[in-house]
């Protein structure tokens, strides 16, 4: 990765105030309805254990083959989708994601047999396609890349909060039997955990603004500051770029597809934590001879996330301060990598959980300081492609992580084995990140919150220029 550091740059009033009014009126939302976007896509996880598996009649293989399903309509549409966002602003494009995949979130509640849950959750995969790349574009288009990473890290607390509170949420659901018209505890979580998304995806409508110049909650410095900021930006990574532009600059660009490769680990790692983590917790009983009711699984499944938030936190402000490093990325891939398959070798349901803290801990640490580096050299169309391109070819770990993990587990009797290979996608992750970024100890700009005369990054690329280059040699 060749794009090298700057030094940090003093912090006007201006720049202060709005970045600070950005954290405030346009971070939270997306992040809501991030929160509402995992939670939809993840709610069969809470379902399948809690009675779903019995009445539909799932294997564990059917239930992965479904959960993964989502990720082929997803696939499908993602880089088209993206470019609509593009051409039709966030605003507009954003909002009719959400409502639509509510509407097919919704329809989950009324499911009857194994053929309807797959041809659904493809459906939910088609219906969501572009709304997590299309977010960070948003942002991207919001917020300089020295402001980036923070405001990424405050978007992306979305996701593990999502279990924190999702996971009681869905056990505390899924206790109303027969509450709504005789619906089965499953069925009524999925109709309450849908509503929301057509709600704020309406919302999104008259919240949400394209771009900085039309937000009146922005004073005219303010606006002026931004635009300014950003354009310079763009003008940097254009002429970085040697005039390539438009998906001939993302899909001819080694390192995006060497960012895809390191994304699929992680997601790889996500998700077969998110779909099987409420299964293994109702395994317990059988492991260990521990009961748990309803609402205590949700709150056990919630554990694991609340270290997970505060490290990511934490880790992305530590990147912020110094720019983000290889490190900040590698080293977490690989401390879950090496600690997921550990966890199912623990001889207590607590011992368990805390070595899955780990692995979560790790991945959330490096997910949103990975999302700093795509738009740190690619604009515009390019980056709606190249961001959508990522996101497309790493989240075939969304499909390949729940059906490999649910297959293997039928075929071994446990879940040792499909952990082991969990391990091996994050570890390969972590050595692809650091074959990436050999060439620069930090890939991409300091923050600006820190006191003058300490400014100064450590290492030997201190003195760094403050222009971007793209060599794809050093790729």
């Amino acid at each position: 990765m060749d794009i090298p550091a700057t030094r940090g740059i003093p912090t006007s009033v201006v720049e202060k105030t709005a970045i600070r009014k950005i954290a405030i009126r346009i971070v939270p939302f997306v992040a809501l309805m991030f929160f509402i976007n995992f939670l939809d896509r993840t709610a069969i996880s809470f379902a399948a254990p809690n009675g779903m598996e019995a009445d539909l009649g799932l294997t564990a293989a059917q239930f992965g083959f479904a959960s993964g399903v989502f990720f082929i309509g997803y696939l499908v549409l993602e880089v088209p989708s993206n470019l609509a966002l593009h051409k039709f602003g966030a605003r507009v494009w954003l909002a009719r994601i959400m409502i639509t995949w509510g509407i097919v979130s919704l329809l989950f509640t009324w499911v009857q047999n194994y053929p309807q849950l797959v041809g659904l959750r493809f459906l939910l995969g088609i219906a969501e396609a572009g709304f997590f790349p299309g977010a960070i574009l948003f942002l991207s288009t919001w917020v300089p890349a020295r402001h980036r990473g923070k405001m990424l890290a405050l978007f992306y607390l979305a996701q593990p909060l999502t279990s924190v509170i999702g996971s009681p949420l869905a056990g505390w659901l899924m206790t109303h039997e027969g509450l709504l018209g005789g619906l089965a505890g499953w069925r009524f979580m999925f109709l309450c955990v849908s509503i929301p998304a057509i709600v704020v995806g309406i919302l999104c409508l008259f919240v949400l603004k394209d771009k900085p110049s039309q937000a009146k909650w922005l004073d005219e410095d303010e606006k002026l500051w931004l635009e300014g900021a950003l354009a310079t930006e763009n003008r940097q990574k254009e002429g970085a770029s040697h005039g390539k532009g438009g998906l001939r600059a993302a899909f001819g660009s080694g390192r995006v597809w060497m960012l895809a490769a390191v994304y699929f680990g992680f997601i790889y790692g996500l998700y077969a934590l998110s779909f099987f983590l409420p299964t293994i917790i109702d395994g317990f009983q059988e492991q260990f001879g521990t009961t748990f009711d309803l609402f205590q699984k949700g709150l056990i499944t919630a554990i694991p996330y609340v270290p997970a938030a505060v490290v990511l936190y934490f880790w992305s402000r530590d990147a912020f301060r110094r720019g983000v490093r290889v490190w900040h990325i590698a080293v977490p891939a690989l401390v879950g990598g090496l600690s997921i398959p550990v966890a199912l070798y623990m001889n207590s349901p607590a011992a368990t959980v805390a070595v899955i803290a780990i692995t979560a801990c790790s991945i959330f640490a490096a997910l949103p300081n990975f999302w700093t580096v795509p738009t740190q050299f690619l604009t515009g169309a390019a980056a709606a492609a190249g961001v959508a391109l990522i996101n497309t070819i790493g989240n075939l770990g969304g499909f390949a992580a729940p059906y490999i993990t649910g297959a293997v587990s039928e075929w071994t009797g446990g879940y040792q084995v499909p952990m082991f290979i969990v391990g091996f996608f994050m570890v390969l992750s972590s050595v692809l990140m650091f074959v990436l970024g050999r060439n620069a100890k930090r890939i991409e700009p300091r923050g600006t919150d820190e006191p003058r005369g300490t400014d100064e990054p450590r290492g030997t690329d201190a003195a760094a220029p403050s222009t971007a280059t793209t060599q794809e040699s050093r790729a």
